[in-house]
């Protein structure tokens, strides 16, 4: 006969087994994997820290914000360390259109992934992970599908920061001088165990930018390639050109830069502080990249390629306009075109090989309350090469 005792003993006991099953699965489940599970609509968005722009006038402050929640597709990135690039300085002053404020600049991002939407298989949590110019396309046009998402069809390409984005608490995207970013997780690369996060921060818009333009002129081994313009871009196309066996020649403004120039392996540098220093060098060049991001006699520059050598431009001026002599281009006879940054199969190629081959740039780490100092530096040229800003600083 059964009795209320045994009754209550029986109902302890399942409530004890039940309790100690939930018990285990909670404890054999991944608390990033609880966390990302539970990024619907309802979820809450995420704060972050970061310095930004308030104004035109190129000084950042420290910001307080909110990232929207991981999404099914998205991937959530603890920022390690942000490198600053020119174009930071020209789109945070206005040099580009007016600007939405508080504006969070910064898109060569390293870091470690710390939550994953339910869908994302490109990553897991611990991965080391990197974010370039873009985060995010219409991933459906034939541009895209061809891993050049940096042209998508649609117009659908979203840029790092300073973007409308209705999935961003503040209407914008907001880049990566920052404690974390939310990304999609195509638009993220993976981080080579053998290269520092420092090291490859830079890689994310100076490497690609220079690295598939030099790719795309299959230039062979011994060809002579000339870099204009010796900073963050330049001096990593050199590095660049020289591990794929160029003999290169740079060009430079800066006459304290040649000793550093001619450790990365250039055969020639030349100073040019005025255009007759580029007349000795007239028709001597099979390809010429550009990375000055100014106003500049571009025809003087590509008469020193071959005729019928390509000469690509990367650096982008005030207002995104260069101005050039139609007449004085035409007679040089050489193929003028532009290029910009690369999509995101191109992007993980120059980490590989970069990481692979010890093309590293060479960087200045800095705390994040120097960053304005370090803008000004940018400015006057007076950065050697690249400054990497420490996020644990923030």
């Amino acid at each position: 006969m059964c009795t209320d005792k045994n009754k209550h003993d029986r109902s302890r006991r399942k409530f004890i087994q039940q309790t100690t099953v939930a018990g285990a699965a909670l404890l054999l489940t991944n608390p990033i994997d609880m966390f990302s599970q539970t990024t619907g609509k309802q979820a809450a968005n995420i704060k972050s820290k970061g310095y930004a722009a308030r104004d035109a006038s190129g000084k950042l402050s420290l910001w307080e914000f909110e990232r929207r929640p991981v999404g099914d597709n998205d991937i959530l990135i603890e920022i390690k360390y942000a490198s600053i690039c020119h174009s930071d300085i020209h789109q945070m002053k206005g040099d580009w259109g007016p600007q939405q404020y508080p504006q969070v600049p910064g898109h060569e991002i390293v870091g470690i992934v710390t939550a994953i939407g339910k869908n994302v298989k490109k990553f897991k949590v611990g991965d080391r992970a990197g974010v370039g110019c873009m985060v995010d396309s219409c991933m459906q046009c034939d541009s895209c599908k061809r891993g050049e998402e940096q042209f998508c069809d649609n117009g659908k390409t979203l840029f790092t920061y300073g973007y409308p984005d209705k999935s961003s608490p503040s209407g914008i995207t907001q880049g990566g001088y920052a404690t974390n970013i939310v990304v999609r997780d195509h638009f993220a690369v993976h981080i080579p165990d053998n290269i520092s996060f420092e090291q490859a921060a830079p890689l994310l818009c100076a490497g690609i930018t220079t690295y598939s333009p030099l790719m795309k002129a299959k230039f062979k081994k011994g060809d002579k390639v000339g870099v204009a313009g010796i900073g963050g871009l330049g001096h990593l196309a050199v590095k660049l050109a020289v591990s794929k066996g160029a003999e290169v020649y740079a060009f430079t403004t800066s006459a304290d830069k040649v000793n550093d120039i001619k450790s990365f392996g250039a055969k020639e540098v030349i100073i040019v502080d005025d255009l007759s220093k580029l007349k000795p060098y007239k028709g001597k060049l099979d390809y010429m990249i550009s990375t000055i991001p100014a106003q500049y006699d571009v025809a003087a520059y590509a008469a020193a390629v071959k005729p019928g050598g390509s000469y690509t431009q990367v650096g982008m001026p005030v207002g995104f306009n260069l101005t050039l002599s139609n007449i004085a281009l035409a007679t040089t006879r050489v193929n003028f075109n532009a290029s910009l940054i690369g999509g995101i199969p191109e992007t993980q190629e120059v980490i590989d090989y970069c990481a692979k081959n010890k093309v590293v740039p060479q960087i200045q780490v800095i705390k994040a309350e120097a960053v304005n100092e370090a803008w000004e530096n940018v400015v006057n040229k007076k950065a050697r090469y690249r400054y990497v800003i420490d996020v644990k600083t923030i």
